[in-house]
């Protein structure tokens, strides 16, 4: 399943303490923002059990962010798991970052649209060893974190290609490449776009937490998103 740009359109509102869970039920999440004494929205992450979960988690986890849940999805999207998650969606108060595969993105989407969510950035990444794609749409409040993905990957001497479009204005498509300098940088790519979703902003190189390379690898079809409810 391939999430496009018409579907992004169509189907998306656009707008301007670690805890792992196997599943937050909709009570739990309900009673977590009547219980939160912090002062910004908490940060929700949303990962499959892959070969890219801990890269991502790792960059995300480094970002500093205190409020931090951590949700495991199965590929399978149980019925429990999108009730509460569309609950939560309504709440408000929450900022939701991922990388998930296809299908499951596809439907967290669609949930952040019927909730009146806002899709901040949305990312096909297509990784094989040695190289990856990344094509991005992306709004106004995020498209920094776009420029900076790709001046960590150029740095860390990964082989990839970037493509990105902004949809809340007419600046002209982003288009960055860059050769394989480092050996295989497959789990790179997950762990910066953790970080950089997690904390949008300006960062140093130095900030972003290294992957070294060939100590994992990771293939395959991913999509990044980062939606503010």
């Amino acid at each position: 399943m391939s999430i496009s740009r018409r579907f992004v359109l169509k189907g998306m509102a656009l707008g301007s303490s670690v805890s792992l869970a196997a599943g937050i039920p909709i009570g739990a999440l309900a009673d977590a923002i009547a219980t939160s004494t912090g002062t910004g929205p908490d940060l929700m992450l949303l990962v499959n059990v892959t070969a890219a979960e801990p890269a991502f988690l790792q960059g995300a986890m480094a970002a500093g962010s205190t409020r931090l849940q951590v949700q495991r999805v199965s590929q399978d999207l149980d019925l429990d798991f999108i009730l509460a998650l569309e609950h939560r969606m309504r709440v408000g108060a929450l900022r939701i970052i991922g990388l998930l595969d296809d299908a499951s993105a596809t439907l967290v989407v669609d949930m952040a649209r019927s909730a009146g969510a806002r899709v901040q950035w949305l990312g096909q990444h297509s990784v094989a060893p040695g190289f990856a794609h990344h094509r991005l749409l992306t709004t106004d409040s995020v498209g920094g974190c776009a420029r900076q993905f790709g001046d960590e990957l150029q740095a860390a001497g990964a082989g990839f290609s970037l493509y990105e479009e902004r949809l809340s204005n007419t600046m002209t498509p982003r288009q960055l490449s860059g050769p394989s300098r480092r050996g295989d940088q497959s789990a790179q790519w997950a762990a910066t776009l953790g970080y950089l979703l997690a904390s949008p902003g300006p960062h140093t190189s130095t900030m972003v937490p290294d992957v070294p390379a060939a100590s994992v690898t990771v293939t395959g079809r991913f999509v990044s998103f980062s939606i503010e409810a």
